[in-house]
């Protein structure tokens, strides 16, 4: 009888298993509000609760693989990664696999910022030709074609945070940052020491793709984004980490984009 207990007992086992892990990629160029990195892994940032809290109510632990950008897509594409977040179609338009996309939830919106407040209506049209404050493999494809010809020259850090400290000190006039990276900087300066939006370079709406892989639940996965979304939740949690439930305006009305 002990004998068929046991038997019993393996076989009934595997459905009393723990779910796999959910595989989210952090590229390690993120930096707050969007993540905090913490001996070499994720401790807080709207992308770690959003991505913590999908995970859990997909039925699933999250398990972070922080990686450097321009490894993340080959992490994808040989199956290491499950979910890669915060990703716009526009950005990846060579993307070998099968993926599906979830619907936008994010809006990226890269600023030109500077040191010195500037005039009002002032556009990247409006600059001498310089050195730019840029990320490290970050792609800014609405002023690629000016990097390509010249006109401007990336100067690059690990992170915007870095990108915004080199601005700070002097080492070039203007830089590329998100609106959230540089409302997280200017928190902790006083507000004649703030940094300065003087008009958006690029506005890009992003979101998750998954890979098209049977044993993945790929739609649980995007209906679970969709419900986040319409909830609420999302925009709460952004509220948390910057005051705003979005990328709010960065410029006054007055102000042009480029």
């Amino acid at each position: 009888m002990r004998a068929v207990f046991y038997a019993l007992a393996l076989m009934t086992a595997p459905a009393f298993a723990a779910p796999a892990p959910l595989r989210f990629s952090v590229a390690d160029s993120w930096s707050m509000p969007i993540i905090e990195i913490e001996h070499g892994q994720p401790t807080q940032g709207i992308l770690y609760d959003l991505m913590t809290s999908l995970a859990h109510q997909v039925g699933s632990p999250a398990e972070f693989h922080v990686l450097a950008r321009a490894r993340v897509q080959s992490a994808m594409e040989r199956g290491e990664i499950d979910v890669r977040c915060y990703a716009a179609q526009s950005w990846l338009p060579n993307q070998s696999g099968d993926y599906i996309w979830s619907i936008p939830f994010l809006t990226q919106r890269n600023l030109l910022v500077s040191k010195a407040k500037p005039p009002k209506a002032m556009t990247l049209k409006d600059l001498e030709p310089q050195r730019l404050g840029t990320v490290l493999g970050y792609s800014y494809p609405a002023i690629q074609a000016q990097f390509e010809s010249g006109r401007f020259i990336r100067d690059e850090a690990r992170n915007e945070q870095q990108v915004l400290q080199k601005l700070e000190v002097g080492r070039y006039a203007y830089a590329i940052s998100s609106q959230w990276a540089l409302d997280w900087f200017n928190q902790t300066r006083m507000p004649d020491q703030q940094l300065h939006a003087v008009t958006v370079v690029q506005e890009d709406a992003v979101g998750c793709f998954v890979r098209n892989d049977p044993a993945l639940p790929v739609q649980r996965i995007l209906r679970t984004l969709l419900r986040m979304k319409m909830s609420g939740e999302i925009d709460r949690t952004i509220h948390l980490y910057t005051g705003h439930d979005d990328q709010r305006d960065a410029l006054e009305s007055g102000d042009t984009a480029p």
